[in-house]
């Protein structure tokens, strides 16, 4: 671990880059629903897609508490930005991690230096959080594996160059698969509307005969599943970054606001009822945090409760963060409810931290669990 002094040089450094290089833009991100080409440009300065990965592979080897400050720091301004780097993390991830010597050189290399786009492919049409219903397969042939199968509300489709795929390679046995936006049989859905993170492209992705090399089989074909649970434990907490960065932001607009406008010949800010509030949001904005940056240690260090603790945080601060974006939208009456202020994208964007990499309710399905068990 870092020293504490390490970590706040490393946000005031992403926080600058973040206000800089990738706030001007999220408005318009938001509104012409486009990738945030800005931010994938600005993530080169600080080589953040670098962050997560091992040194042996050329990444930085940031911990996981530093992978949250920055996807916080980002998210403060842009939801759609901190969900394409967060996004680019996880489908490297297990190309880093279990990739043969060849993939790593093909893919890892250039991804380092910025110049990849990622996704990681589990959900599917009738499973949602179900990811071990999965019905896509491959099977070997001929020296390469053979993959069908469509997967769902898959982020930075079509624009990813390489896609981490889970599929089944027998009855109760699942792979992870590298597969290139280029190999024959890939093809894509429509792409989705959404409420929020407009900005981020969102579409099935469908596997038809599509064939790639053995080399691009991830570690061994029979261990997916524990690659893929080992993945969400890391993930979830970074969901939670993401989400209290939004909370943060959306705060920081609700001060602002209330400070500049005036009502009945006073400051807006000055009203009880108003600091009442911003009290109660402040408070819970810090208590998500340091659950958040708990549950980062556990992961980062392997402890027994780690994958509660990151459920925890998810539901958690995925909570907070609706609640806060709502709050902040209130407290900027009429004006919140117009595009002209960012809460209101905020509001929308929160909403999906509650829902994917698993809903609040899988969340507290699993901290139950935990708690109750013998």
């Amino acid at each position: 671990m870092l020293e504490r002094e390490d970590y706040e040089e490393f946000r005031k450094a992403v926080r600058r880059l973040a206000e800089t290089k990738i706030q001007p833009y999220a408005a318009d991100v938001d509104e012409k629903k486009r990738f945030p080409e800005e931010a994938l440009a600005a993530f080169k300065e600080l080589q953040l897609v670098a962050l997560p990965f091992d040194e042996r592979v050329g990444g930085q080897s940031g911990d996981v508490l530093a992978q949250s400050i920055c996807l916080e720091e980002i998210a403060r301004v842009c939801a759609t930005s901190s969900l394409t780097l967060m996004v680019i993390w996880a489908g490297l991830g297990p190309i880093a991690s279990f990739g043969s010597p060849q993939l790593i050189e093909e893919v890892m290399k250039p991804a380092i230096n910025g110049d990849t786009v990622a996704s990681i492919c589990l959900t599917e049409i009738h499973g949602g959080s179900d990811v071990w219903g999965a019905r896509t397969r491959a099977q070997y042939q001929d020296g390469q594996w053979v993959i069908n199968g469509q997967k769902r509300y898959i982020t930075n489709a079509s624009r990813s160059d390489w896609y981490s795929v889970l599929a089944r390679t027998g009855e109760d046995s699942f792979g992870v698969f590298a597969v290139h936006k280029s190999d024959p049989g890939l093809s894509f859905g429509k792409l989705e509307s959404k409420m929020g993170v407009r900005g981020s492209p969102t579409a099935d992705v469908i596997f038809e005969d599509c064939r790639v090399e053995d080399y691009r089989l991830l570690g061994d074909s029979k261990e997916g599943r524990q690659y893929i649970t080992d993945s969400l434990a890391y993930t979830r907490p970074l969901i939670g970054a993401q989400a209290l960065g939004i909370a943060q932001g959306a705060l920081d607009a609700a001060i602002k606001y209330v400070k500049e406008r005036e009502v009945f010949g006073q400051q807006v800010a000055r009203f009880q009822m108003i600091r009442g509030t911003i009290a109660d949001l402040a408070t819970e904005i810090e208590a998500a945090r340091q659950l958040l940056y708990r549950s980062c240690q556990a992961v980062e260090n392997k402890e027994p409760e780690a994958r509660t603790l990151a459920s925890m945080a998810k539901l958690f601060c995925s909570n907070v963060a609706m609640k806060v974006a709502t709050e902040s939208v209130q407290l900027h009456g009429g004006a919140g409810y117009l595009t002209d202020f960012p809460v209101e994208r905020m509001m929308r964007d929160a909403k999906i931290t509650q829902i994917y990499e698993g809903t609040s309710e899988i969340q507290k399905l699993i901290v139950a669990k935990a708690m109750l068990s013998d």
